[in-house]
């Protein structure tokens, strides 16, 4: 803080006295109200030793101007005895002229600056608050970030997972934990590795000390009972030896068919240095095989090689195929007629079980993932054969983020959006925010997405309520991600007039009158009037001027009707900005009144 004082002297020293230049120097501190105090007093002391400076070059100055008109043959006397009394007056009065010039200049921009500071807020989104607000993750992870807190970065492309995504095991933070959450690990023997074919970790599995167990939640595909839909399964292999009885994947059920218990299976395993793929009793009202149906690859497994599996069913078709690195090696048509053309079997599951990963299997695995629907990788260049066996690390299409709106008040201006974030070279981030007052009508596209760079002003953006975004592209070669640390949201809320001092109420018949005092801000436009027959429950909706609150406008006396005498009500009042009457402040105190009907007076007379 010193240097921004000395920055302020040497504006006096300098000559260079403007007051909006020192004033600039005050407004890109920082500083509290306290601060802000000091720093007017400050500038004002240096001010009055600059004056007192300037008040001697001016004395002799024209001291000097005198001198030389003495000489003057010219020189009338009244000049001259002109001259010495401006050599007096002259530099005193400008002296005070300044000084209180600068002061009122000084008392508005120091109330400028600490307005700012009073209603500046911020909103965090990640850091040590963690990014539980970001829930779209479009081919985004986490990871290590800054300062030791949670970043979010691009996911490899074998770790991405979407709304469909039933089970994903990518191994990636030293666990076997399921990241779709739709699954409990019941046992788990697997070893993690740094051996990955994606991501940054694997999994080493040991045939006599078994893989992992996993139970599924309820509406998880191996734990709900009914039409499975279309789904996939799909892993890398890296098998360190290749025997007949290895088992990839194992799950065991039975469901009731007509009042007879149906055995059923779902298998991966190893036959003849192949992968073959069982399942039975699955298809409901396929019998042909005694309603099994295997699969079997053409192409060989070959042990300390990777290699990428894919098995996939099409509710839409009966298409049940197995791929290896992107090629078909085996597909069936599970209809009636075992062509397109025919009735279509459904996939149908029975009563929860647990599914076994790698039970009886040697060596490594990655990216265990089930899919509830399907997807032609074959239309998707990304993800096609080729980039899959490519040593591209991140999809070039990069991910998107987008927080949940946040609520704040009425009439907020937008100020600047910060990204604590490491952006290694030829990679990017891209940050977005949209604002407006109505949220629910609000679209993918509508409001408009505002591109913003971090920490620099935002222009002409306010609101109710903001939303942020961004998009993250990786380098060049698909090798390098950058990640987000923090995001930061500084935004200025319009100050809230206090509310009346002083309130009253008076009761009538059917009506209520209440008197208050004017609100100490001269921010306040009107009033509101709230009612209601609780304490501090301001629902009132039967007077004849409206529901409650009842906008009163710039007044200080306002009639309630149309209310039941002999039910008590409660009042109270709050002012509403004249920026804005949907910014409204705190409530006044609380005051009561019970109508009551007049009582009639009796009449008397002689007849």
């Amino acid at each position: 803080m010193n240097s921004n004082y000395n920055k302020i002297r040497s504006l006096f020293r300098d000559g260079k006295t403007e007051e909006s230049s020192a004033w600039k120097t005050t407004e890109n501190t920082g500083w509290g109200k306290e601060e802000c105090s000091y720093a007017a007093s400050f500038i004002e002391r240096e001010y009055n030793l600059f004056l007192e400076n300037q008040k001697e070059v001016e004395r002799k100055q024209l001291e000097r101007r005198f001198q030389n008109a003495a000489f003057n043959q010219n020189a009338s006397g009244s000049h001259g005895e002109s001259l010495r009394q401006s050599a007096t007056r002259h530099p005193v009065e400008a002296a005070h002229s300044r000084l209180d010039k600068f002061r009122k200049i000084s008392f508005f921009s120091l109330l400028f600056i600490c307005a700012n500071l009073l209603f500046a807020e911020k909103y965090t989104f990640g850091g040590k608050k963690g990014w539980a607000e970001v829930t779209v993750r479009n081919g985004i992870t986490t990871g290590k970030g800054r300062y030791g807190y949670e970043g979010l970065e691009l996911a490899s492309r074998g770790q991405s997972y979407s709304e469909n995504t039933d089970l994903l095991l990518n191994f990636e933070n030293s666990d076997s934990q399921d990241k779709s959450g739709n699954y409990e690990t019941i046992q788990d023997n697997l070893f993690i590795t740094k051996k990955s074919k994606m991501g940054k970790g694997a999994a080493q599995s040991r045939s006599k000390q078994g893989g992992i167990t996993l139970s599924g939640n309820a509406g998880s595909f191996f734990s709900t009972e009914g039409p499975a839909g279309s789904f996939m399964i799909e892993f890398w292999l890296c098998p360190s030896v290749v025997e007949n009885g290895e088992i990839i994947l194992n799950w065991r059920s039975s469901r009731n068919f007509y009042g007879d218990i149906m055995y059923q299976l779902v298998s991966i395993s190893f036959y003849q240095n192949r992968i073959m793929c069982t399942f039975s009793n699955i298809f409901e009202g396929y019998t042909q095989g005694d309603g099994i149906v295997s699969l079997t690859g053409d192409a060989p497994l070959v042990p300390g090689k990777w290699s990428h599996h894919l098995i996939s069913y099409q509710e839409d078709t009966g298409e049940l195929s197995y791929k290896m690195n992107g090629s078909l090696n085996d597909i069936k048509f599970i209809t009636s007629t075992g062509h397109e053309n025919g009735t279509i079997y459904q996939a149908v599951m029975g009563v929860p079980a647990n599914v076994e990963i790698c039970p009886k299997y040697t060596g490594l695995i990655d990216e265990i993932k089930i899919t509830r629907s399907y997807e032609d990788f074959s239309k998707n260049i990304e993800q096609s054969a080729t980039p899959l066996t490519s040593n591209r690390k991140y999809n070039s299409r990069g991910g998107r983020i987008e927080s949940n709106p946040i609520l704040t008040k009425n009439g907020t201006v937008m100020n600047s959006l910060t990204a604590e974030m490491f952006i290694p070279e030829e990679s990017a981030v891209q940050l977005y925010i949209r604002g407006g007052d109505n949220y629910f009508s609000w679209t993918e596209d509508y409001p408009e997405w505002i591109p913003v760079k971090s920490g620099e002003p935002i222009r002409d953006l306010s609101g109710l309520y903001f939303q942020i975004a961004a998009d993250l592209y990786p380098s060049g070669d698909g090798t390098q991600t950058p990640s987000i640390t923090e995001l930061v949201l500084d935004y200025t809320t319009l100050p809230e007039p206090q509310p009346p001092y002083k309130i009253s109420s008076e009761k009538g018949d059917g009506f209520v009158t209440l008197t208050w005092s004017y609100s100490v801000d001269d921010t306040a436009g009107g009033y509101y009037v709230y009612y209601g027959t609780s304490p501090g429950e301001y629902l009132g909706s039967m007077a004849l001027e409206g529901p409650s609150p009842i906008n009163a406008g710039n007044k200080t006396r306002f009639t309630v009707s149309g209310l039941e005498n002999g039910t008590i009500y409660y009042f109270a009042v709050s002012a509403w900005s004249k920026i804005d009457s949907r910014i409204s402040g705190p409530l006044s105190k609380e005051v009561f009144a019970r109508p009551e009907q007049k009582a009639k007076q009796s009449q008397t007379g002689s007849r």
